[in-house]
């Protein structure tokens, strides 16, 4: 196993991770414990599943890798595989198969659940165990996927029809300040890639690398810096965008970010319309928006590369992170480079491809089958991520024109 390992570490036992599981268990299920069946059925938008389709998703992957664990038993519904393919069933289908229900789905949850958790207690992790559970390998997989699909889920329901879920929002935290301008970095080498803990194929492997001098955005784009960028035109001038990005906008008749009212003012987020403070991260624009508004600016966006690099250096730390704030928080004050992690993904230049010496590792369809496809990179994590998944090295991936993943940008500039 060359490209992926585990964050449990020596000192993780089974009991610890059943108990990792079953916390992120009651998140998943407290996200939707509002919401009755028909609407948990209901596909409202082509590009994101029914939410019932996500629940019973992660039972199936669930149920799929713990039987393929040394000694596991026969996997519980075998005939259920082929509908929770996340790679075989595109999202705009899901919502005409034949799924199970929810009552259905979550009694799968349920006992899958409880085999996740008597599988780790009575596992061998030790290092001359197989790749699939050494270091507790298995289990974290099980934890970060069935973390990412509540961020999937939590997209989902930003787009569903205003009131699905009245969530009970954490306390944003407070932070004075919305700096500008941009932090010079002098370049060199360094190891991009995962090192140790627990990491996607496409995280490794690590590898040295060389970066040129370049500045980097203290801050991610506020809210009050894309409203320049609209009332300056950005929106209506070509000589900003991509060729394809120009057409995207104008097919779709875009003018704003996702989610903003026409005057800007407000943002929809989920029941209610919340005022655009300007110290705030911009949130659901597209990579093409993001090119535009880097061009606009005389700067351009920074490669994934670059992006890791500055983390590495000036790590974040308050990140909005966890998925119960339910938006940004703004923008904070401090030295250095600010909020690389947490509030918003922020998209780079980067088109989602393998690093030298890749080898899959469990499965080709989670990276491999992606690259070099037109996807672009995004990095950081959002307010919805878990913060197990926003580490400097994860590598989201998503197509240039999507604007419902909780994505904004900052700014680089050669030197």
């Amino acid at each position: 196993m060359t490209s992926a390992t585990a964050a449990t570490g020596p000192t993780t036992t089974g009991a610890e991770l059943a108990a990792r599981l079953r916390e992120t268990r009651a998140r998943t299920l407290a996200l939707v414990a509002g919401i009755d069946d028909e609407r948990l059925q209901r596909q409202h938008d082509p590009l994101m599943s029914p939410l019932v389709w996500d629940l019973a998703h992660i039972a199936a992957y669930a149920d799929l890798w713990l039987s393929r664990a040394p000694g596991a038993a026969a996997p519980l519904r075998p005939d259920v595989f082929a509908l929770y393919d996340a790679f075989e069933q595109p999202r705009a289908v899901r919502g005409d198969l034949p799924l199970l229900d929810p009552r259905q789905a979550r009694d799968y949850l349920a006992a899958t659940l409880d085999r996740a958790c008597a599988c780790a207690e009575a596992t061998d992790m030790s290092a001359d165990a197989p790749p699939i559970v050494r270091d507790g390998f298995l289990w974290d997989l099980l934890l970060e996927h069935e973390e990412q699909h509540r961020e999937t889920m939590l997209q989902a329901l930003a787009l569903a029809p205003r009131g699905w879920i009245v969530p009970e929002r954490a306390r944003l935290p407070v932070r004075a300040g919305a700096p500008t301008g941009v932090v010079a970095l002098p370049g060199g080498t360094f190891t991009l890639g995962s090192t140790s803990g627990f990491a996607y194929d496409n995280e490794g492997p690590a590898h040295v690398v060389e970066v040129a001098p370049f500045a980097l955005d203290r801050a991610p784009v506020t809210v009050g810096a894309w409203r320049a960028f609209v009332a300056d035109g950005g929106y209506a001038d070509p000589r900003l965008w991509s060729d394809t990005g120009w057409a995207w906008r104008a097919e779709h008749g875009i003018s704003r970010p996702l989610y903003w009212s026409e005057d800007g003012e407000t943002a929809r987020r989920f029941d209610r319309d919340d005022p655009l403070g300007d110290a705030e991260p911009v949130l659901h624009v597209s990579a093409h928006e993001a090119d535009a508004f880097a061009r606009w600016r005389g700067a351009r966006l920074p490669t994934e590369v670059e992006w890791e690099y500055a983390a590495r250096l000036h790590p974040t730390a308050d990140p909005v992170l966890g998925g119960t704030t339910f938006a940004p928080g703004p923008v904070g004050s401090g030295n250095g480079i600010l909020g690389l992690t947490g509030d918003a993904w922020e998209w780079t230049s980067t088109e989602f491809a393998a690093y030298p010496g890749f080898a899959a590792f469990p499965y080709r369809e989670y990276s491999e089958v992606f690259f070099a496809r037109g996807y672009r990179v995004l990095r950081g994590g959002s307010w919805a991520t878990a913060p197990c998944v926003a580490r400097p090295t994860f590598r989201n991936w998503d197509k240039p024109e999507r604007r419902q993943i909780f994505a904004g940008l900052r700014c680089a500039e050669n030197l």
